[in-house]
């Protein structure tokens, strides 16, 4: 089966690396596809770990994936990324996510802006 980001991928030499182990991400674009796999997995530990911890909604957890759950999940598409490469410290990743959701299908397009935090990369929130 391929990834649930949408790569050409399995999951396990996908985002299931990044999901097992953080510091294994090498590129903004990595991380925000790890992220995607994560929410459809409603994998609340990771998309808290991969969150920048100065805006990680820790109280939302909860909340989080239980709308995660909620949905069904239909693909991944990157329109766009800036910098984030192994050798940046910052880069953004502008995507649509697709979801199914009260008898329709809901879009999800953003523009994310990501750090290196203790070497690693981390989700900031939307890009400015």
């Amino acid at each position: 089966m391929n990834c649930y980001c949408g790569s050409l991928k399995s999951y396990n030499n996908c985002c299931e690396i990044a999901h097992k182990n953080l510091a294994e991400v090498e590129t903004a674009e990595q991380l925000m596809r790890s992220r995607y796999s994560a929410f459809v997995l409603a994998d609340g530990d990771y998309l808290m770990q991969s969150h920048h911890s100065s805006t990680r909604p820790i109280k939302e957890k909860k909340e989080i994936v239980k709308w995660s759950k909620s949905v069904r999940w239909l693909k991944l598409e990157v329109l766009e990324t800036f910098k984030g490469t192994q050798n940046d410290t910052e880069g953004t990743v502008t995507f649509n996510a697709y979801f199914y959701e009260n008898g329709k299908v809901e879009i999800i397009h953003e523009k994310s802006a990501f750090v290196k935090q203790n070497n690693h990369w981390t989700y900031l929130g939307l890009s400015k």
